[in-house]
Parts: structure tokens; C-alpha cells; sequence
């Protein structure tokens, strides 16, 4: 405890003397961990995602009941065949460059997000055959079928509308049109936005500048938060719940979550997937009855998420009861181990070196012990273990999603074979024929039906195992006044002031 005092220290007073030089309305958030790329096509990183809406206004936001609110569209309508929709533009909105923001940039970004090398959008939108400008600001976009999640996916990085001028520098200083403008980035250290003086709703926006510090020890992020070198802090740790109540200097704010963190399996992504258990699905299975995700949640999270064993939580509407939730099997991991000759499986565990997943790592090792099962875990800066992810340099890999409005965000891009996040690289074209139809459909009843009809294949591959849903959990220092959370788990800065 004294090291990690004295690491908090001295963090402190790093903040301080980087930030001497902003004013007293320049917000300091302290993210869970560093962001992978500045640029939103390419992002696959839960902390990028509040950068990015300082940064970046997006086609269409959601409040806090998760109802569509219009950003830089004001209005859209469906053809009678829902195959094509057409979004009315804000007027008097400039990109960071000055650049107008009108039809013909809609669909530049929209294009981009389609064919980028290496675009986590492309999936997300891959419905889209054409966008066409009607005129300034009226722009249609064309469906090759009816697409159910298209203006859920407009609420997230898909809708986020980048100056096409400054396409070419979006990874390391994105040219957007959102509340604030990027000013640098120190790798590991900080990333400065300052406020857009010809933002379209600069009446809301009260604070100077905002200072995102990546702070991946949920202690390190607290105690800076009580010294007062941070102003607001994410995904506060569920141990330290009970203290911040009782603190009268600072305020905590929680809501259920849309996401799901899970264990991916390598079972088809280049040379690491060929191990036992990534070409045995018996070993996965032995792997899964080896977790107890109660108890997981109970002993990680002091029982303030979810436990869970699917893309989404049990009480949502597109959870398949065929395969309910269940707890920990260790005489069938046994056997299925022995059937398969792999009485003591060794598996090697990525994990990002956050403290919640740190110790979500070290219970899981404990658990599946019990089975005969050697995990090793291997540590890595979240952004890091993102980019071997990414590569497939992975055995199995620890990981959050922060979830979506529409259920095809939390499955669609993790089970379908051109899947933009189907980073297992699993693959069967019965669950892509039954997830294109769910996209396809309009009716909750039909798109159950074909969800089911997926998981009853995605869900025994067991590529991906599911293990707890997250609550979001936030602490601000009591001189922050505005903030509201939303489901999403994105901060807003609209609104926001220090007293």
C-alpha cells in the first residue's frame, strides 16, 4: 500500500505541474487506460470512446433512457421499404479546420468507414451501398436490405464525422467538429482538447480545456481524485463503492451497463491459434465449466455487476434461454480434459494491466486450477495487448466491451466471419445467414428467432466466453457540477462546469 501511495504521489504532483498552465475550468478525467488510436474508424478501445465525444459530434446521441436525440443530424425519415434513409443536416456547423460540415462529408466519412484497411466500422455499417447528397444538407443512404441497427450504430464511432481535409492525420490529431479540439497527445501520459470557440452549441459548452490521463490502478485513480489532481475519474473499482458514499468531497455516480467483458479464444487468428485449445472445442468447453461466473463476479466486483454467459445480459429480450446461465462443472472439466489427453492443459492469458482485470485474471487462474488447468497470465499496457489482439499474437485475451443500444452491436461484430471485432476469426456462414437476417429484420419476435438460431452455434464454439456484464461506476470531486451518465458508459462535456 505505502508503494502505491507514494506512485500516487507523485503521479499528483506530475498532473499538477503538466496542467499549471490551463485554467480553472479545465477538467481533469482520469481513463482506465490509455486510448489506441485518435482515429474513430480504427478504434477498438473503451477509453478512446469519451476522447472521441469531446472530440467528435456524431450523427445522432442518446439520452439517459437511451431515446435518439439529434447531434449533427436534425431530423431523418425511412422510405416506405425501409431500404434507404434520408438525415437532414445541422446548418452552421464548422470542422475544427473550418472546413463547413455538409452532405458531401457525410458521405466521405461514411465511405471511409466502409473501405479503410483495418476499419472496426466497416461490419458495423456494412448494410450501406450508397450515400448520396440530395443536396447541402440532405443526404440519403441507400441499404442493400432493410437494417435495423443503422441509427444505433450512428450513435457510436460510425456517426462520428471527421473533416474529410484531415483524413490523412486522424490516428495522432483527428480534425472533428465536436465541443473541443484536439490539441496534443503525450503516449501514456495525457491527451489536451481545447474548447471550439465556433462550435454550433458553444452556449453549453463552460470548460476551457479537458485533460484525459490514462491511470490504470483503480487505487492510483482514486487517490488522485481525493489529493484533487483529478476532477472526475471512470470505472471506479467496486471494493472502493462504500468509501466514496462516504466521503462528503466526493460524489458517485452508477447505472447498469450494455456491455460484457470475455475471454476470447484464438481459434483461427494466424500461427497462435494452433494450440490445443484453440483447435479443441472440448478443451473450451472443460476452460468454461471450469469458471463459477457468480462467484466471479462476487469476488472481483463485490457482486455489483452482472454475472453472464452471452453476448447480453439474461434479462434482455435477445438473451437465448437454451443455454441459461449455470455455474462451475469441475468433475465434467475433468473429464472432457482426459477425453481429449489434456489431463493439464496449459493456456497463456493476455490481460491489460488494470486492476480490475488484473484481479479478474488472478480468480480465474484459481478457478480453473480446480480442473487441472495451468493458466498463465500475461500482463500488457491495454493498448498494447489491443495491438496483438489485433495481430493474433494471443492464446486467450481478457477483454471489456462496452456494449451498444441494438443487440446486433454486441453480437453481430464478435460471430460474424467478416465481424470487424471477430478477433477469434471464428467462422460458420449458418450463424452469418441467420445474424444477416436479424440485421435485416424489423420484428423483435424474427430477430429473436435468428439470434437463437446463432447462439445455438456461436455459443458451444465457445471462441468467446462471456463472464460478467459492468455496471458503469464514476466518482467526481464535489466541485463538478452537470455531469450525467448514460448507459453507454461515454461522458458527455456539454453542460459540464468547476466550481
Amino acid at each position: 500500500m505505502k508503494k502505491t501511495a507514494l506512485r500516487a504521489t507523485i503521479i499528483a504532483a506530475a498532473f499538477t505541474a503538466s496542467i499549471a498552465i490551463a485554467g480553472a475550468q479545465t477538467l481533469r478525467v482520469g481513463l482506465q487506460s490509455d486510448v489506441d488510436t485518435l482515429d474513430p474508424v480504427q478504434s477498438n478501445n473503451i477509453a478512446a470512446r469519451s476522447v472521441f465525444t469531446a472530440l467528435c459530434d456524431k450523427l445522432i446521441d442518446v439520452d439517459e433512457r437511451l431515446e435518439l436525440r439529434p447531434q449533427l443530424a436534425t431530423h431523418w425519415s425511412w422510405s416506405t421499404d425501409r431500404r434507404s434513409l434520408t438525415m437532414t443536416l445541422r446548418d452552421g456547423v464548422v470542422f475544427h479546420d473550418g472546413t463547413p460540415f455538409d452532405a458531401e462529408a457525410v458521405k466521405a466519412n461514411l465511405e471511409r468507414a466502409l473501405t479503410l484497411p483495418g476499419s472496426r466500422r466497416r461490419s458495423e455499417i456494412s448494410a450501406i451501398t450508397a450515400v448520396v447528397p440530395e443536396d447541402r444538407l440532405r443526404v440519403r443512404i441507400d441499404l442493400s436490405a432493410p437494417f435495423a441497427p443503422l441509427l444505433a450504430q450512428f450513435t457510436d464511432r460510425a456517426g462520428m464525422m471527421m473533416s474529410p481535409g484531415g483524413f490523412a492525420s486522424a490516428a495522432t490529431a483527428p480534425v472533428c467538429s465536436g465541443p473541443f479540439a484536439f490539441t496534443e497527445r503525450v503516449v501514456q501520459d495525457r491527451i489536451v482538447v481545447r474548447r471550439f470557440e465556433r462550435y454550433w452549441d458553444r452556449d453549453s459548452v463552460k470548460l476551457e480545456s479537458v485533460v484525459f490521463r490514462p491511470v490504470p490502478d483503480t487505487t492510483v485513480r482514486l487517490l488522485n481524485l481525493r489529493a484533487g489532481s483529478l476532477d472526475l475519474a471512470e470505472r471506479v473499482a467496486a471494493s472502493d463503492v462504500a468509501a466514496i458514499r462516504t466521503d462528503r468531497a466526493l460524489r458517485l455516480v452508477e447505472l447498469t451497463g450494455l456491455g460484457f467483458t470475455s475471454i476470447i479464444v484464438n481459434v483461427g487468428n494466424g500461427e497462435r491459434a494452433r494450440n490445443p485449445l484453440g483447435q479443441d472445442p472440448r478443451l473450451r468447453e472443460a476452460f468454461d465449466l471450469a469458471i463459477d461466473r457468480e462467484t466471479l463476479n462476487r469476488v472481483a466486483f463485490e457482486g455489483a455487476n452482472r454475472a453472464g454467459n452471452q453476448p447480453v445480459p439474461p434479462d434482455s429480450p435477445y438473451y437465448s434461454k437454451a443455454f441459461a446461465l449455470r455455474g462451475a462443472d469441475i468433475a465434467r472439466a475433468k473429464a472432457l480434459l482426459a477425453a481429449a489427453g489434456q489431463p493439464a492443459l496449459a493456456v497463456r492469458l493476455l490481460v491489460p494491466n488494470t486492476t480490475e482485470f488484473r484481479a479478474m485474471a488472478e480468480i480465474l487462474q484459481a478457478m480453473v486450477a480446480e480442473a487441472g488447468i495451468k493458466l498463465e497470465i500475461e500482463m500488457a499496457e491495454l493498448a498494447t495487448a489491443a495491438a496483438m489482439m489485433n495481430k493474433g499474437e494471443f492464446q486467450a485475451f481478457l477483454i471489456g466491451w462496452s456494449g451498444r443500444l441494438d443487440p446486433d452491436g454486441n453480437i453481430y461484430g464478435f460471430n460474424h466471419c467478416k465481424g470487424a471485432n471477430n478477433d477469434s476469426r471464428f467462422c460458420d456462414p449458418r450463424v452469418d445467414a441467420a445474424l444477416d437476417r436479424a440485421r435485416a429484420s424489423l420484428a423483435e419476435e424474427e430477430r429473436r428467432a435468428a439470434y437463437d438460431e446463432a447462439a445455438a452455434i456461436h455459443l458451444p464454439a465457445r471462441h468467446r466466453l462471456y463472464l460478467v456484464h459492468e455496471n458503469w461506476r464514476f466518482a467526481h470531486g464535489a466541485r463538478l457540477r452537470g455531469f450525467r451518465a448514460v448507459a453507454d458508459g461515454v461522458i458527455r462535456f456539454q453542460g459540464l462546469a468547476l466550481e
